[in-house]
């Protein structure tokens, strides 16, 4: 069977790029409007894209005085999204490290029967110290801490999921049973961060679980999504980093004894359409243009860990620690480190590049020349599919869906119109099988 390419959209505000809510081209204001997402929804489904995500965070960030923050929870407003669409997938960050699984599991589960199957859960461990603040903590646990949660986290999600059998739900008003409590089970989970009996008090999902997509790209987030992850979000820049992402994903999956197929690695790519060259290429030069440097350098400074602020625009980056002693995003953490000594760029050129995509690809050009990026990726053992991160909304998800989707289709690498009901049937993923499955219930 043929490979079939995979497209996420990845809302944020008004657009990804940092000076997109400047650009005269949106209204800043919308980002409290919930319609607009809505409008972002069906466009998404329009192109007959796989889902849309929502990223989050748990803090307000320092750059706030600057730059657009998110305004609303995302399984709040994915619930919200779900009204209004039929059959785009619904993805939503969701901490590990700062949520509980019984909640949790509880909300994505509700979020899948409300959308009818859509839910996927982007697992984050998070990464910033100003999180931690906000839940009794005065610092952040360690980078290794993190991931040890997150994977009993995950397993006690699963259990919960699990905890309703498929058929457990009875609903006979005549004889007045709801459900066959034989097949609503405790989890009796005891571990090293979470004591849970359940069962979850809402039936199994109807897909079973949730997607679980994650996103991180270090030595323990690679290690995770070979275990968990049937979708992974990550950030590369060249073809030949891409290529080595994917391989060493691939890799440790089927080390992990799953099959590398059903996990779907999704780079993210920032497409700043033009209708020639020369009008993607100015209208990346307008956004750069509006780019508030405090803003911008202490996005950087976050990344690094240093300080930049005091440092000339126009000198390099200063000689930075090994990403070993790094407890945030090791993976961009290196991934800006590389960018800036590869290509010998200042601060202000630095800024400048990370400002449309925070690290992902930003690719300026016509829908032609953005089509041949992603087939190249996809072709050349890169990329499963994208995240695609518009650098203003909704003006660039409508470019991407009118004039790069149709190329798309044209070309036999994208659907014409949705096949499957749920967000796995679009990622071709199977509906994963209850722990109690083929269990013989045993009768007095």
């Amino acid at each position: 069977m043929s490979r079939t390419l995979h497209l996420n959209a990845f809302l944020m505000g008004v657009g990804h790029h940092e000076a997109a809510w400047r650009h005269p081209l949106v209204d800043p204001r919308r980002v409290a409007d919930v319609r607009h997402f809505q409008e972002l929804a069906r466009i998404a489904e329009r192109g007959t894209l796989d889902s849309v995500f929502l990223a989050d965070g748990l803090a307000v960030g320092p750059a706030v005085r600057h730059n657009i923050q998110a305004v609303f929870e995302p399984l709040t407003l994915l619930a919200a999204l779900a009204g209004v669409t039929e059959h785009v997938g619904l993805i939503a960050t969701a901490s590990t490290t700062y949520n509980e699984p019984f909640n949790l599991a509880r909300k994505f589960a509700s979020l899948d029967h409300l959308s009818g199957g859509r839910a996927g859960w982007n697992i984050v461990t998070s990464a910033q110290s100003r999180e931690a603040w906000n839940f009794n903590l005065d610092d952040h646990p360690a980078h290794a801490d993190r991931y040890r949660r997150a994977a009993e986290f995950v397993e006690v999600a699963t259990k919960l999921w699990d905890s309703w059998e498929d058929d457990a739900l009875v609903l006979d008003a005549a004889a007045g049973v709801f459900a066959d409590t034989d097949r609503v089970h405790e989890v009796g989970h005891a571990g090293e961060s979470f004591q849970v009996r359940g069962p979850l008090n809402t039936p199994r999902p109807p897909q079973g679980r949730p997607l679980l997509v994650q996103a991180g790209s270090s030595i323990d987030g690679i290690a995770f999504a070979a275990r968990y992850a049937e979708a992974v979000f990550t950030a590369q820049q060249t073809l030949a980093d891409g290529q080595a992402f994917y391989a060493a994903l691939k890799r440790t999956t089927a080390d992990a004894g799953r099959d590398p197929d059903l996990v779907k690695v999704l780079p993210g790519i920032a497409p700043v359409i033009g209708g020639t060259e020369a009008e993607a290429q100015a209208l990346a030069a307008e956004l750069e243009a509006l780019i508030v440097p405090e803003h911008a350098l202490a996005q950087l400074s976050g990344m690094t860990g240093i300080d930049l602020a005091a440092l000339p625009l126009d000198g390099p980056l200063p000689d930075l620690p090994d990403v070993s002693a790094v407890q945030s995003h090791q993976s961009r953490y290196q991934l800006v480190v590389d960018l800036a000594r590869r290509e010998q760029l200042t601060i202000r050129q630095l800024i400048g590049r990370l400002g449309g995509g925070r690290g992902h690809r930003v690719v300026a050009g016509t829908p032609e020349q953005i089509a041949d990026q992603i087939e190249l990726w996809f072709t050349q053992g890169a990329a499963d599919g994208f995240n695609v991160m518009p650098p203003l909304l909704p003006h660039g998800l409508e470019a991407f869906v009118d004039h790069v989707v149709p190329l798309l289709r044209r070309r036999g690498l994208f659907r014409h119109e949705y096949t499957g009901r749920t967000l796995r049937e679009h990622y071709g993923l199977p509906r994963p099988a209850s722990a109690y499955a083929g269990r013989e219930l045993v009768t007095a």
